[in-house]
């Protein structure tokens, strides 16, 4: 598997805070990774040290190898979405992009090809100050894109967007990992993140709790459920109660997890106790991810 992002053993503190923590993980090619943690658990830190914007305290992050701050052109390597406040409120879309564009050599042309590969033809001479913040992630997308990156690092890219937006960024971003190149976008959003994401990097506290496919972190870190429906439930709840099981009950159907199938029909069996149904459920990714993060919360609501 070829590697666009590489991060080994990141260290990161602020005086006595420490940020992050011995964290490493790999980014792959033609696939999108999504970067998940609870608030505070070090994903904005992570990536501005991957782009240079950060001192690590000690560790590495490398793109095909190489630290950002050593590559001939970064902007034709990687492309980075980690704010999209910074635009200066009085200047035109067009003219942000055409200042970039400058810095790497890229002509004009491009700049209104890149406009309207985002959407924002219509709007491009209007002054980015009378943006929604959709619009301004559009533009951050683009400034992006501009510079015809291997690889994308996406902080919230779908924070303010309407759904028809938040559809549209989605598009954008598999058509780019499509197209061989890498992602590595975070978001708070998980059931957007199930079906963007090809695999999942966890962190909570700064460290890495969880990496692999959608599948290998949902069924890694939460144990399948089963739903059972019996004519005498209150019998198997009470024998259930001896074992290490987690049971809840509706009044029609036992939930039960920590026990095999296999395990809660030998129990019915033994005890006379007849199963109309036993369905196997499989943790959804808002389960493991809390799952996971329980511990690892550095912000808890009230």
């Amino acid at each position: 598997m070829e590697t666009m992002l590489k991060v080994s053993h990141l260290f990161k503190n602020f005086r006595t805070f420490k940020a992050v923590d011995d964290l490493s993980f790999e980014v792959p090619d033609g696939q999108v990774t999504g970067f998940l943690g609870p608030n505070g658990s070090g994903k904005s830190t992570t990536m501005r040290m991957c782009v240079g914007l950060e001192n690590p305290t000690s560790g590495t992050a490398t793109f095909d190898g190489t630290p950002f701050r050593e590559l001939s052109n970064p902007a034709t390597t990687v492309g980075t979405l980690l704010d999209a406040n910074w635009f200066h409120p009085g200047r035109s879309a067009r003219a942000h992009l055409g200042y970039m564009a400058a810095l790497q050599g890229v002509s004009m042309d491009h700049v209104d090809d890149t406009l309207d590969r985002v959407g924002l033809t219509q709007v491009a001479t209007k002054r980015v100050g009378g943006y929604s913040l959709g619009m301004k992630q559009r533009l951050g997308l683009a400034c992006a894109l501009i510079g015809e990156p291997k690889h994308l690092l996406l902080d919230e890219p779908v924070n303010g967007l309407d759904p028809e937006g938040v559809h549209w960024m989605r598009a954008r971003i598999r058509e780019f990992a499509e197209a061989g190149c890498s992602v590595l976008v975070s978001s708070h959003l998980l059931s957007e993140m199930q079906l963007t994401a090809d695999r999942l990097v966890v962190i909570g506290k700064g460290k890495l709790l969880g990496e692999g496919t959608m599948d290998e972190f949902v069924n890694g870190t939460e144990s399948a459920s089963f739903e059972v429906i019996v004519d005498q439930p209150d019998e198997l709840l009470r024998l259930l109660h001896g074992t290490d099981a987690e049971t809840s009950f509706d009044g029609e159907v036992l939930r039960v997890r920590g026990l095999e199938g296999s395990d809660i029909g030998r129990i019915c069996l033994d005890n006379r106790i007849l199963i109309s149904s036993l369905e196997r459920k499989q943790p959804s990714l808002e389960e493991a991810y809390l799952g996971a993060t329980a511990d690892h919360v550095a912000y808890r609501s009230a």
